[in-house]
């Protein structure tokens, strides 16, 4: 398999780890020699309820055999999609009550960028330097690393950057801004949350100028950061929001959702204004309520922030400069770029899976599924602490 894998299958990086899966159940991955990994990246913040959760298998399952897809999103009304929609609009603020459900955060990041050029008619987006908001072209033109940008180029016009917890920079916002995009925390960048109410004081500016904020959601939403959107730890609102990764419990899923009054604007003039094939999958949207559903009803949101200070003690190593985010989205920082490939790619042989950011070189993912218990926290952590000593 591993030989057919690199004969036929295209690659996304020089090295990857190339670990062959037989099966995974709850915070384990298994190899096809049957050798069990602890899972601390949970398929980059995708798996909200560990591996092959019984919930979500069975709403896939009850939905298989009742349809799948039956015709393009927006036109049949199905029982999971119009779930969704209200399950996700109830457990946000009162202007965020329309939603969009897309195949992917990437997806639901282009959804928006539309939206906001549509309800502010003018052409100009700003985004922060070192952020990461998908790889399709509108994505990759507000996502603020040139490395990744520059072989795609030209990418699509009118984007400006800013820093991210930049006070001065908010004056880059003008009247001709349509929209400012950020992510609540950036993540590619090294896990960095705002700073001195940075995101309250994007808002006023954006509101000044009548631009709208979207956030970007697709790793800290439903759940991840200890509150349900995680902008409600940073006392502010957005205009637009954009969600995946973690909604889907492993399935693949996007969505944003704004006002119902702005998402209106994409229904007509001209009709279809946004429209997609698979978007809204009954099965893939009846895995996401199962999964949001489960996140609420076992108080998963706080229990991330208890879990994220067990990591925090567990966590105490010379090698580690700090451990950054919030609830179970960390990143321990090691001093060296060579020393977190050297950890990551030991640990993986010892039975613990973590991961790179984009960004930061330095920098060990650690976001595992929300279910993961005390346990095995304590046992992760320990392998990867024995690491860093082996190592340093």
């Amino acid at each position: 398999m591993k030989k057919d894998f690199f004969t036929y299958q295209a690659q996304t990086s020089p090295h990857p780890l190339a670990l062959e899966i037989s099966k995974a159940k709850g915070s384990f991955i298994f190899d096809t020699k049957g050798k069990k990994y602890l899972d601390f990246v949970a398929g980059v913040s995708a798996n909200s309820l560990g591996h092959n959760h019984p919930k979500v298998t069975e709403a896939i399952k009850n939905q298989l055999d009742n349809y799948a897809h039956v015709m393009v999103y927006g036109e049949f009304i199905q029982k999971p999609q119009v779930d969704l929609c209200k399950l996700l609009a109830q457990n946000s603020p009162k202007n965020l009550n329309a939603v969009y459900i897309t195949n992917s955060g990437t997806e639901a990041t282009e959804g928006a960028l539309k939206l906001a050029k549509r309800v502010t008619k003018r052409a100009e987006i700003i985004a922060a330097k070192n952020s990461y908001h998908g790889n399709t072209m509108g994505a990759m033109s507000v996502s603020g690393v040139e490395k990744q940008n520059s072989a795609f180029r030209p990418l699509i016009p009118g984007t400006k950057f800013i820093g991210f917890n930049t006070d001065e920079d908010l004056n880059k916002i003008t009247h001709k801004t349509a929209a400012v995009i950020v992510e609540t925390i950036q993540g590619g960048a090294g896990f960095i949350e705002p700073k001195n109410n940075f995101l309250v004081k994007l808002k006023q500016k954006c509101d000044s100028v009548c631009a709208l904020l979207i956030l970007d959601e697709i790793q800290t939403g439903i759940g991840r950061t200890g509150t349900f959107w995680g902008f409600e730890n940073y006392n502010v609102t957005p205009d637009i929001v954009v969600t995946g990764k973690g909604l889907g419990g492993g399935m693949p899923i996007g969505a944003f959702l704004a006002s119902f009054k702005m998402m209106s604007l994409l229904k007509d003039n001209p009709k279809l204004g946004h429209i997609s094939t698979f978007a809204g999958n009954p099965v893939i949207a009846a895995a996401a309520n199962a999964t949001v559903k489960e996140i609420l009803n076992k108080n998963l949101l706080k229990k991330s922030l208890r879990k994220e200070q067990l990591f925090r003690r567990h966590l105490q190593h010379s090698s580690i400069l700090e451990i950054r985010g919030k609830g179970l989205m960390l990143a321990a920082i090691v001093k060296t770029p060579e020393l977190a490939v050297k950890t990551i790619h030991k640990c993986l042989e010892k039975g613990l899976i973590l991961f790179f950011l984009l960004f930061e070189q330095r920098a060990m993912r650690i976001t595992p599924p929300l279910t993961i218990s005390d346990k095995e926290i304590v046992e992760g952590c320990k392998i990867l602490i024995e690491t860093l000593d082996e190592l340093s």
